[in-house]
C-alpha cells in the first residue's frame, strides 16, 4: 500500500531575493564550474546547503540551513499540502509540461514491494548523502518516482490547480519554467491518497538516495524508540508523476565503447540476426525514428553509419537468460547488452568510465567517436515509460543507464524537515 502525506515544506522567503539566483540543478549534476557560479549568483544560494564549497561540507551545510531558518530566509509554511509542480520546457525541437506533485512518501525497502527500482545502478558513495542527512535533518532535494494513474484524476486536478497564481515560478538556467502550487484542499488531497493507495510506485531517478534514506530511518528508529508512524523521518520528500502524463519525457542513454572495437567478423555476425542498412550521417535520426517500434539500433565507428533493425527474437534466445520476461526481452537495451555486446562483441562486465560511457545527446555520442574519445558508438531511442512502469512490477531490474528523465527537477524550491518528533498530518 503506498502513503502519501502533505507535509509543510520549508521554503525560501522574499528577504531571499529573486528566485532565479537561489534555485540549482541536482547536487550530483553540479560541476565546479556550476558550484563557482551559483556561489556568485547569491549568498543564499542553494547550492551552498546542498553542495558547500567549504571543506567541512556538513557542519557548514547545518549551520548554514540554522541561520537562514533564523534570519527568516528560509520559513517552514504554517500548515501541510501537496506542491503540485509543472515543468515546462523543449526538447528535440518539441514543447512539453510534465506534470506532478511533491509529497511526502512512506519509506519502504525494495522487499516490502510497494516502492520498486527500475534498474541497476552502478555502486556508488552513499555515504555522502547519508552524512548529509545526519547534519542537517532535512530533506534537501526531492525523489522522482512514477505512478499509474489511467483515468488521470490526478492530472485533473493538478490542471484545475494550475489555473491559480502559480507560489514560484521561475526559469532555471536550461530553459525550464519550473511553477508551483498548493494544494491544500483536503478533499482532493484524499482523492490523490486514493489513487496511489493501491499501486506500486517505481523510482524514476535516484535509486542511491532513496536507500540512503531508508538507511537513514532505520537509524533514527533505532535511537529514538518512542517513534510513531506519523514521524516525518518515516518518509521521503518525493515528485511523483503519472506515466499516462504526456509531458513525461525519457531521452536515451546514447552507449559509447570506449576499448572495445567493431570488427568485420563483427559486422558479419551481426548481420545473422539483424536487418542492416548503410546510412549517412543526415538520416541516423530519421531512421530511428521511423522504427521506434522496432529493436533498432545505428552504430558508428567513425567510417560508417550501420542501421540494425533486430529480425527475429526467437533467433536471439540463445544469448538471453531464459527467466527473461517478454517485456524484458523488448528493450532495446538488453539486446545491445546481451547479444551485441556480449554476445558477439564477447565486451562483458564492461565498467563505467573505464570500458562504457553514457551519453545523453546522439550528436555528442558521435562526436566522441570523431575525437578519438571512444571506438565506437551506439545510438537507440529512448526507453518508454510504460516500459519502465511494467519491469519493474515484475521484479526485473533493466540495465545501468536505461532511462534519462528529462529535465531535472530543481533544488530550491520546497524542503522537509525529518527532526525526531516532527510529525506529518494524514
Amino acid at each position: 500500500m503506498v502513503e502519501i502525506r502533505p507535509f509543510k515544506a520549508i521554503r525560501y522567503t522574499e528577504k531571499a531575493g529573486d528566485m532565479k539566483n537561489l534555485i540549482t540543478q541536482p547536487y550530483d549534476k553540479i560541476d565546479s564550474e556550476m558550484q563557482n557560479k551559483y556561489y556568485k549568483a547569491s549568498e543564499y544560494n542553494y547550492c551552498r546547503l546542498i553542495l558547500p564549497i567549504e571543506e567541512d561540507r556538513y557542519e557548514i551545510a547545518k549551520e548554514r540551513l540554522n541561520k537562514w531558518i533564523n534570519e527568516g530566509i528560509l520559513k517552514k509554511d504554517e500548515d501541510a499540502g501537496l506542491y503540485v509542480y509543472f515543468q515546462e520546457f523543449e526538447v528535440l525541437g518539441e514543447r512539453y509540461i510534465r506534470k506532478g506533485f511533491i509529497s511526502a512518501v512512506k519509506l519502504h525497502p525494495y522487499e516490502e514491494n510497494v516502492v520498486l527500482p527500475h534498474e541497476k545502478t552502478h555502486k556508488g558513495p552513499k555515504i555522502d548523502r547519508l552524512n548529509m542527512l545526519r547534519a542537517t535533518l532535512k530533506n534537501l532535494e526531492m525523489g522522482f518516482m512514477l505512478y499509474s494513474d489511467p483515468k488521470k484524476e490526478t492530472i485533473k486536478i493538478f490542471e484545475e490547480l494550475a489555473k491559480t497564481n502559480p507560489m514560484v515560478d521561475v526559469i532555471d538556467e536550461y530553459g525550464v519554467r519550473n511553477k508551483v502550487w498548493k494544494l491544500k484542499d483536503p478533499e482532493k488531497i484524499k482523492r490523490v491518497q486514493e489513487v496511489l493507495k493501491p499501486e506500486q510506485i517505481v523510482i524514476a531517478d535516484g535509486h542511491h538516495r532513496y536507500e540512503t534514506a531508508v538507511t537513514f530511518r532505520d537509524e533514527l528508529r533505532e535511537k529514538h524508540k518512542d517513534w510513531t508512524e506519523d514521524d516525518a523521518f518515516n518518509f521521503r520528500m518525493t515528485l511523483l508523476v503519472p506515466v499516462e502524463d504526456e509531458g513525461l519525457v525519457v531521452l536515451p542513454s546514447h552507449r559509447v565503447l570506449l576499448k572495445h572495437s567493431i570488427s568485420d567478423a563483427h559486422i558479419d555476425e551481426i548481420k545473422k540476426y539483424f536487418d542492416t542498412k548503410d546510412l549517412n550521417a543526415k538520416e541516423v535520426k530519421e531512421f530511428l525514428k521511423e522504427n521506434r517500434d522496432k529493436i533498432t539500433f545505428v552504430m558508428y565507428d567513425g567510417n560508417r553509419y550501420l542501421g540494425m533493425i533486430l529480425n527475429d527474437i526467437k533467433a536471439v534466445n540463445k544469448f538471453l537468460n531464459p527467466e527473461y520476461s517478454d517485456e524484458y526481452k523488448k528493450l532495446d537495451v538488453v539486446i545491445l547488452r546481451d547479444v551485441v555486446f556480449e554476445g558477439i562483441m564477447n565486451a562483458k562486465g564492461l565498467k563505467i568510465h573505464e570500458d562504457i560511457d553514457y551519453i545523453r545527446w546522439l550528436d555528442d555520442a558521435i562526436q566522441w567517436v570523431d575525437e578519438g574519445k571512444a571506438k565506437v558508438a551506439f545510438l537507440l531511442n529512448a526507453t518508454k515509460p510504460e516500459q519502465v512502469l511494467k519491469i519493474a512490477k515484475n521484479h526485473e531490474k533493466m540495465p545501468e543507464k536505461s532511462t534519462d528523465f528529462y529535465p531535472k527537477m530543481v533544488s530550491g524550491i520546497t524542503m522537509m524537515d525529518i527532526t525526531p518528533g516532527e510529525k506529518l498530518p494524514k
